[in-house]
């Protein structure tokens, strides 16, 4: 092999890498496109694909790998300093609506708990726990 056959052989290896490396980010984008639209994306043809024909393509499952689990939100009904009665996520920081009475907080997380699903712990004017898994 001659120093130009070596060369050219070495820059189709860079080539055909270089090549691989794109269509493996494309496929990437394609993916994280796919999970904000919520949409399953064809990386080749970048468009939708049929549900049918997302269905036949998937792979199935083998024993080692573990189903996504289900977001389960829990929102709890709780007492304020200011004298407001808050509804907000476990372990959240900020409410998500702030309401006068109990009773309408209550009204309010059920319809959360229905339309989203999860849970909802009701507490006390002093902080503990009056009923959980509401």
């Amino acid at each position: 092999m001659t120093k130009e056959e070596k060369k050219k052989a070495k820059e189709e290896a860079k080539a055909k890498k270089k090549e691989q490396k794109a269509a493996l980010k494309a496929q990437k984008r394609a993916e994280k496109e796919a999970k904000k639209s919520k949409a399953p994306i064809n990386a080749e043809t970048s468009k939708a694909q049929p549900v049918a024909e997302q269905n036949a393509a998937a792979p199935s499952k083998t024993e080692g790998e573990e189903k996504a689990r289900p977001i389960i939100r829990n929102y709890h009904v709780a007492h304020r300093a200011d004298g407001k009665w808050q509804v907000k996520f476990a372990k959240g920081e900020k409410a998500i609506k702030l309401f006068d009475t109990q009773e309408e907080a209550i009204a309010y997380a059920k319809k959360l708990t229905a339309n989203r699903g999860g849970n909802m712990t009701i507490h006390k004017k002093d902080g503990s726990i009056r009923k959980q898994k509401y």
